[in-house]
């Protein structure tokens, strides 16, 4: 890089140029000058071979622009000295007062900001000493990268473009990160038009058609568009959301909403589908917006469906009707939950399974994955089977308490009643059905010879879901005595690579004598349930044919 010579000076002052001191200037030797016009330098600024600069008038300062970057009808491109980025931002996740929330940074996986939201000791008693300095390494720099095209914006001030990257359109970005990790030719960062961003990192994500975020990570694969708006909210893998509101929200991969009048709020999701008008609230009047829940992975929620926080909602589970009194249907997964007109809930578990929807999600999920055909470096590490050891051990679980619930009697007005939910004996005792008929489909699947696994007289380990990671929990307790996010990573991949070996572990030690006794009948009931899900789906075509024969001109 070298400085510009008086004759330089001349020549991009008669192109409409100023600055405030030309010494601040650094060019490239090669650069061609005829592509900057219109340009106001305020301070530091070095630009590579091939750039184009045109049409800035606020000013460009504190910055490098990378070789063939394009800037062109810009408010202003700022950057402050020692400015961060949005690296390191506090994004206050799940209790909106600030007690979970999540450090931001490049390579952020959805596992680590579960840990750091759901376990905020581990964050204070073990990264306390390490956080500052690896936030500190992340800090992106202050530059336009090569490649990226940055045109008809507003301000743009302390915003990190990174590689590639497009910004077409914004209205203002501050305090941010855009990156791009993608093989070259197949960026996938993008910011649309109308965009307002502020403390945000986007990484191989997309902002579109007037998204707003504020504290935000947007991950890899991520589209925010079509006005959707959030603050202190996370989004990681293939996340879709458009036209609604996010607030607090940890959105785990897949997750969608489309609509209008949706409001995510203080909840943890994974693989969730949100109906138009779903809404929730954290906020009792009392001690301030402090209460939170989880939607376990795969719940959707129908069309003006209402929960109030907190709340633990069963994984693969669809929720109806409003529901306020603080529902637990983690122990039953696959299950409806229908809030009366108490707002009490009422479940009727496992008849999900039953849905041919649930196969077509498992089967949709890896063919939807916008991260694969860009040779991205996955940071979120992502299970997609809908039937696996957490899911099962549940529902093993779910079939004692079950048993125990069916020896009691009903109430006066014939329901049941746990921990605050309601279900009538009859939908119980389909449940146990359901839930032995799922259990031996997903032993056909995970055991092709039909033959249990030597139990080596050890307990079987809890598994547990975090961030869209099936792991065993010894893996997570490990993983909280790491001292850095490099650390745990480690341990999670390590925990994922070797996913099948420890499966087939749990599955040997997990099973009692009473499964073992009926291993032929293996075979048998996956092919009952396979017959139980075409019959659905049977029925579901003859609906819709005759809708259509309905609706026909």
């Amino acid at each position: 890089m070298k400085a510009l010579s008086q004759q330089e000076i001349q020549t991009l002052k008669s192109q409409g140029c100023s600055s405030s001191d030309w010494s601040d200037i650094k060019v490239s030797p090669e650069l061609d000058l005829d592509n900057i016009h219109n340009v106001r330098f305020s301070g530091p600024v070095e630009i590579h071979t091939g750039a184009v600069l045109r049409n800035i008038p606020g000013g460009i300062s504190g910055c490098q622009i990378k070789e063939n970057a394009v800037i062109e009808n810009v408010d202003s491109i700022v950057f402050d000295p020692e400015a961060p980025h949005g690296v390191g931002t506090l994004a206050a996740v799940l209790d909106e007062s600030g007690s979970r929330s999540v450090y931001i940074y490049p390579g952020l996986s959805s596992q680590i900001a579960t840990l750091m939201a759901r376990e905020p000791r581990w964050v204070q008693n073990q990264l306390e000493h390490h956080i500052r300095d690896f936030i500190d390494s992340k800090i992106t720099p202050p530059e336009i990268g090569e490649g990226a095209v940055v045109k008809n914006c507003g301000p743009i001030r302390n915003v990190s473009i990174g590689r590639e990257v497009t910004v077409d359109g914004a209205s203002r970005l501050e305090n941010g990160s855009l990156i791009n990790n993608a093989s070259p030719g197949k960026s996938f960062t993008f910011v649309g038009s109308g965009v307002e961003a502020e403390n945000f990192i986007l990484e191989d994500g997309r902002l579109e058609s007037k998204a707003m975020v504020t504290n935000c990570y947007v991950g890899q694969g991520a589209v925010l568009s079509h006005g959707f708006s959030a603050h202190d909210s996370l989004f990681f893998s293939n996340c879709s959301l458009e036209n609604g509101e996010a607030h607090s929200v940890l959105a785990g991969p897949y997750t969608v909403s489309m609509h209008k009048g949706t409001l995510l709020i203080g909840c943890q999701t994974s693989f969730m589908n949100a109906g138009s008008s779903t809404n929730q609230s954290n906020h009792m009047y009392k001690l301030g917006p402090v209460h939170w829940g989880v939607l376990e992975r795969g719940v959707k929620t129908s069309s003006g469906s209402y929960l109030m926080l907190g709340a633990k909602v069963g994984a693969f589970s669809l929720l109806m009707g409003s529901h306020k009194t603080h529902p637990d249907s983690s122990e039953f997964p696959f299950s409806y939950l229908f809030g009366d007109e108490r707002g009490a809930t009422v479940v009727v578990p496992a008849v999900m399974l039953r849905s041919c929807g649930l196969l077509r999600d498992e089967m949709k999920w890896p063919t939807r994955d916008r991260r694969l055909k860009r040779k991205l470096p996955l940071h979120d590490h992502i299970t997609f089977n809908v039937l696996n050891p957490f899911t099962v051990d549940t529902m093993l679980n779910a079939i004692s308490t079950i048993e125990d619930l069916l020896t009691r009697p009903a109430d006066d007005d014939l329901y049941m009643r746990y921990k605050g939910m309601k279900f009538t004996r009859a939908a119980l005792e389909r449940a146990k059905s359901l839930y032995t008929t799922a259990i031996f489909k997903y032993l056909s699947i995970t055991l092709p010879e039909g033959k249990f696994p030597e139990n080596d007289n050890v307990p079987a380990s809890k598994w547990v879901d975090l961030g869209g990671a099936i792991i065993p929990r010894e893996y997570l307790e490990k993983a909280l005595e790491s001292e850095n996010p490099v650390d745990t990573d480690s341990i999670l991949k390590e925990a994922m690579d070797n996913y099948n070996e420890l499966e087939l572990q749990w599955i040997g030690r997990r099973f009692n004598e009473w499964w073992r006794q009926r291993e032929e009948y293996i075979r048998f009931n996956a092919a009952k349930f396979d017959e139980m899900v075409e019959e659905d789906r049977q029925q579901y075509l003859q609906m819709l044919t005759r809708e259509n024969e309905m609706l026909a001109l």
